[in-house]
């Protein structure tokens, strides 16, 4: 009788980040806050990319005003925000994200990166080749896009 060899491959699923409510409630926080900058900037949360380094999607981006135009609608945006904002949730490493800011967003174009630490109530801005500028109190003031925000209004 003759033996035959199997090739056992386990695969992992790959499903989509669930989003907790604290997480949810600083994206809504964040896209009001920054409504105030609407003149220069659309604040667009969710909203998916595909760049140079890949696709990615932040939990908050900030793109140059454009022209809307409703019959005419993009899936995947093809120009690097301005800013893109991440907010860490309980489900991932602080490592990855930080990761994805250099490797992905700066080297795509982006001009500034926030990461938003909500237990600790902290924001790092990045900037490429530059150090992190760290903000647990006062105004936030990403000197990139000229934003300035309140981390009591954010976190309060």
């Amino acid at each position: 009788m003759e033996t035959q060899a199997v090739e056992i491959i386990e695969t992992e699923i790959q499903l989509p980040e669930t989003m907790s409510y604290n997480h949810s409630r600083l994206i809504h926080r964040l896209s009001l806050l920054l409504s105030v900058y609407e003149d220069r900037y659309d604040v667009l949360p969710e909203l998916e990319f595909e760049l140079s380094t890949g696709r990615l999607k932040p939990d908050v981006a900030l793109l140059p005003k454009q022209a809307v135009d409703w019959e005419l609608d993009i899936v995947r945006f093809p120009h690097p925000p301005v800013t893109a904002i991440e907010i860490l949730s309980p489900t991932q490493a602080m490592d990855g994200l930080v990761l994805k800011i250099r490797q992905g967003y700066f080297s795509s174009g982006v001009q500034s990166a926030w990461l938003v630490l909500p237990t600790i109530r902290t924001i790092s801005v990045y900037l490429p080749n530059q150090p992190v500028t760290t903000f647990n109190a006062g105004v936030l003031r990403d000197p990139a896009t000229g934003v300035e925000l309140a981390l009591d209004a954010l976190f309060g």
